[in-house]
This record gives structure tokens, sequence and C-alpha cells, in this order.
């Protein structure tokens, strides 16, 4: 590990050869569920850089948390055919890494996407899965999310420099966002972008815009209420932000009356999706992972 990142780089071979890239943190500690991060649609491993250190440095229950890079998004490499960025293939790399990395089993975070993969792991791998926290997602995705997610990718600008981003991305989401401070900004736009030139560019594989466009915002994702019912067994935190186009709070309901060991938190003043390393978040999940071991 690299004392100075606090990570370490951990590249391995999907099922068809494409190379990936994952971000270990910490070490293995045997009594402790490993934590497995799973980052949205669009975004890498970055995004749960702040969070990963916390629970890999903390003080009384450290633990080991890997984050996967999807194909085509931060350091892994870009698929040759765009269709390949779905869902069931990516629940396949990550069981892949999992095994690469000798991992049996774990707590897992998913946001968005990454909470999608989750119900798919629970239908291909449920043993893999022994505590899960989903961040702002859940069984239906609502057409409304689906349609602001696709209008903001296919018209985003293109900045010019680090401060256009962050203008950029507050024009877009402030309203939603009202509880970050300019610090979380610098984060949330650190963790979008990559330098380029000395641009900053969106750090995911432009094709994956293809996924983007095919979805019809008039006919939401099929619900997975069936793969959330194989889920029952496994302690559950459910994270939405009080904003959230996404994931409603009648269905968050919903998921708590269904599962038998669901705890949820509404985070007020954010939205699709919460910066986990804001507020209480951080002490929040870091107790659910405690409880989960």
């Amino acid at each position: 590990m690299d004392i100075s990142t606090g990570f370490s780089d951990f590249f391995y071979s999907a099922s068809d050869g494409l190379k990936l890239h994952a971000r270990i943190y910490g070490d293995d500690r045997g009594e402790r569920l490993p934590v497995i991060c799973l980052p949205g649609l669009t975004r890498n491993a970055r995004d749960f850089h702040d969070l990963a250190l916390r629970l890999s440095r903390d003080t009384e229950r450290p633990c080991k948390v890997v984050v996967f890079d999807y194909r085509g998004r931060g350091q892994s490499a870009y698929d040759p055919n765009w269709k390949n960025y779905d869902v069931i293939v990516e629940a396949g790399d990550v069981i892949a890494g999992l095994t690469a990395l000798g991992i049996e089993h774990g707590a897992f975070i998913g946001t968005s996407r990454g909470g999608l993969i989750i119900h798919v792991l629970a239908a291909m791998r449920p043993a893999v899965l022994k505590a899960v926290v989903l961040n702002d997602i859940g069984p239906v995705v609502e057409g409304e999310g689906l349609a602001h997610i696709r209008a903001y990718l296919e018209r985003a600008p293109k900045p010019k420099s680090l401060a256009d981003a962050i203008a950029v991305q507050k024009a877009v989401h402030a309203q939603a966002f009202s509880a970050l401070d300019d610090a979380d900004w610098e984060r949330f736009i650190g963790a979008i972008y990559r330098e380029d030139g000395g641009v900053p560019v969106p750090d995911f594989d432009p094709a994956l815009l293809n996924v983007v466009k095919s979805m019809d915002p008039t006919k939401p994702l099929p619900v997975l209420w069936p793969q959330f019912e194989g889920l029952s067994a496994v302690p559950m935190l459910v994270i939405r932000g009080a904003n959230s186009k996404l994931l409603s709070a009648a269905t968050l309901k919903e998921m708590a009356r269904r599962h038998p060991d669901c705890k949820t938190v509404t985070v007020a003043g954010q939205g699709h999706a919460p910066l986990l390393e804001t507020g209480d978040l951080p002490v929040i999940i870091a107790a659910f992972l405690a409880r989960a071991d």
C-alpha cells in the first residue's frame, strides 16, 4: 500500500480478458468483513476515497476496503463493445475481481448502479453478500430520475478548468445538494473528472453515453423486488437523499416494510446520490458494518 495515498492499485482480467482495476485500502482483518464498494453509472473508485480511508484507518475497527472501477471507467480499460456496459456483465467483473483477490464474501456498499449490481449479485452469487448498504437506489427506479440523468449527461457542457467544472456542476446540482460546502464540491469534482492536457474531462469511456441514450424514461427499469427479496437474510442499510428523484420515499418505506433487518437514513440537503463521506454518514455506516461483523 502507498502510505501517501492510503491505497494500492490492483489490476486483474475479466472473463473476456479486459484489464480491470480496483483500489485496495487497508489490510486483511480476519475477524472483520472486507468492505466492497461499487460506484454509480459514470463514476469511479475515487467516489469512495474519503470513506474508504476512514473505514480502513478506524482506530477501533479497521477493515480492508476494495473499490472497483467498472470496465470503461477510471483506470479500467475501455470495452470496444459498448453493449458490454451492462449490469450483468459488470456484476460478473466484480465476481472475477473478488476471486482474483481471494475474497469469498464481504459487506457491500453500492451507490446507484452499484446498488443495482448488488441486486444482480443476490441472484447470481448470494453467498458473497454478508451485509449491504444501498446508497440512493432500490428495487424501483423512478422514471423522473432516469430522465434527469439522461438529460444531464447528454447535454453536459465541457469545462475548460477546475473552477469551470465546479461552476458547471453547481449550476446543475446545487439546488438538490444545498448541504454541500466548498470542500465537498471540490471532492465531488475531483471524483468525476480526470485531467487531459490541462483540461478536466469526464473519467469514463464516451461510448458509455450510448447506454444513457438507450434509456427510455417513459419505460422505467423492471422492478427488482424478487432480487430484493433475495437479500432478506442480509443486514441492510438504505441511504436516501431527501431530494432524490431516483429513489422515492414510498419505495424506501416499502423496502423497510419488506426487509426484516433494514435500517433507513434520509439525508437532508442532498439528492442523487448522497456523498457518503459527508455529515454523520461515515459514523452511521461504520456502526452498521460493526454490527454486521
